[in-house]
């Protein structure tokens, strides 16, 4: 590849670490020319985030709870002067306990919390961005097989997933008159922070290895360039989609003998 965003101004929401998915394609924008604008979410993410955004050199790193409509005002406020190009959403939480019990159980409570963060936020922050996007540009977000499928201790995050897929598909048909499109990588399981709040997680990632076309679980590297694809020119003509990058694990019913 060779500087397919070069000119092009991207905001990525969700970077914790250098572990995070969020991370990984903010990585493989600055190598094709981007430049890159962070966000955090409050005082105790503050200082890594300024630190990552030294190493990735980004133009400017801003707090940013997506709850709180006063915070996205001030993020569009501190970026008014911006031509935004690129919006990555990488943003998802729901409570430990609704992880690990059973999802009938899902509290109400604990239902909104996940729907609000995972899902609406994607709204939220499309409509307070786009209006930054004055020359068309690609709005992404991150999504996974639980929300087609039921996977174990995945639970009310499926639910919210399925919901943020159905929210990639309505924006598209809003957004595509603005030559904005809008699109989900359904990433396989990947080591994150996130990921280890799933009870049994290492047996997801060896059960994925085991059985998916490619006996192998996702590189985050791979999400990353799709990200690349999806952002660019080369990917003009792709909007409302979610798009698998997970070894193929998606096509598999029962798994194959060797």
């Amino acid at each position: 590849m060779s500087q397919l965003l070069a000119g092009k101004t991207a905001i990525v929401l969700g970077v914790a670490n250098k572990w995070s998915i969020a991370y990984a394609i903010a990585e493989a924008y600055r190598r094709e020319g981007a430049r890159l604008i962070l966000t955090y979410q409050g005082e105790r993410l503050k200082a890594t985030v300024e630190d990552l955004g030294k190493e990735l050199g980004a133009a400017l790193v801003l707090n940013c709870d997506v709850t709180k409509e006063e915070e996205l005002a001030a993020l569009v406020t501190a970026i008014s002067g911006e031509k935004l190009d690129v919006i990555v959403h990488s943003i998802a939480f729901a409570n430990r306990e609704d992880l690990s019990r059973p999802f009938l159980e899902t509290s109400r409570d604990g239902y909104l919390l996940a729907q609000e963060v995972s899902s609406y936020s994607l709204v939220s922050v499309s409509r307070a961005l786009a209006p930054l996007m004055t020359e068309g540009g690609a709005i992404l977000t991150l999504s996974y097989l639980g929300s087609v499928r039921v996977i174990p201790n995945y639970n009310v995050m499926g639910v919210a997933k399925a919901a943020l897929e159905a929210c990639v598909r309505y924006l598209a048909s809003d957004l595509g008159a603005r030559a904005i499109r809008v699109n989900a990588i359904s990433a396989g399981p990947i080591k994150t922070a996130s990921a280890r709040g799933i009870k049994d997680f290492s047996k997801v990632l060896d059960g994925v290895a085991a059985i998916s076309p490619l006996r192998r679980n996702t590189d985050p590297a791979e999400v990353a360039d799709t990200a690349v694809f999806l952002a660019s020119h080369l990917g003009r003509g792709v909007t409302g989609n979610v798009v698998y990058v997970d070894a193929g694990f998606q096509v598999m019913g029962l798994p194959t003998p060797d």
